[in-house]
């Protein structure tokens, strides 16, 4: 086999070895390359959200007592409702908590709170000197919001047995407002019989 034959022959394999050595070359050269900034930034975890600056006094709020009221309607379990109102000085209702119960069923934890608060921490919850439990924001209307969670058997017992209810809040200041009420009679109110029940009829055509 001549020269001439001999480069015909091996050209186009150290081609294609010239290619894939400079393809390894260039990987090699990707992996080892320094991360510009915004790769660095992209790759950081996200930031926590934002936390509270400092606290806020709220207006003085003052609670009704601890009543029951429950909700009957035909071939259904009863439901009962453990409530307690906080009122602004002009008689505006400014905060309700309600523990909603399901005839031996579970329970539900529902708090209303005015509008124009920060959503995103939701309210959190705090029996006596308790682990807090966050209760988010289940939506708003054009004059209040709800949070609302289900209410373990560990949250009902604590209620049951606290003595202080304390709720806390974030504006949109970014600023904490607590408020607390007393549950010195919850418990004796939600093992007793309801003030008031409220029975409904199915229409039947």
């Amino acid at each position: 086999m001549n020269k001439r034959s001999l480069g015909r022959t091996f050209s186009p394999l150290l081609l294609a070895l010239s290619i894939a050595t400079s393809a390894v070359i260039g990987t090699i050269g990707v992996a080892h390359a320094e991360p510009s900034d915004a790769e660095r930034a992209a790759q950081k975890p996200a930031e926590a959200e934002v936390g509270p600056r400092g606290q806020h006094m709220p207006r003085n709020i003052k609670y009704s007592a601890w009543r029951k009221v429950c909700f009957q309607v035909p071939n259904a379990k009863m439901v009962c409702r453990t409530t307690s109102e906080g009122t602004w000085d002009t008689g505006q209702v400014a905060v309700r908590v309600d523990l909603i119960e399901r005839e031996g069923g579970s329970g539900r934890l529902q708090i209303f709170v005015p509008v124009g608060l920060y959503l995103q921490p939701g309210v959190k919850v705090v029996i006596d000197q308790g682990a807090p439990v966050q209760v988010p924001y289940s939506w708003c209307l054009s004059n209040l919001c709800i949070a609302a969670t289900p209410a373990a058997p560990e949250l009902i017992r604590a209620m049951d047995t606290g003595q202080k209810l304390t709720l806390e809040v974030v504006d949109t200041n970014i600023l904490t407002i607590a408020t607390s009420l007393s549950l010195d009679q919850f418990a004796a109110v939600r093992n007793a019989a309801p003030t008031q029940v409220f029975e409904y009829q199915l229409d039947q055509e």
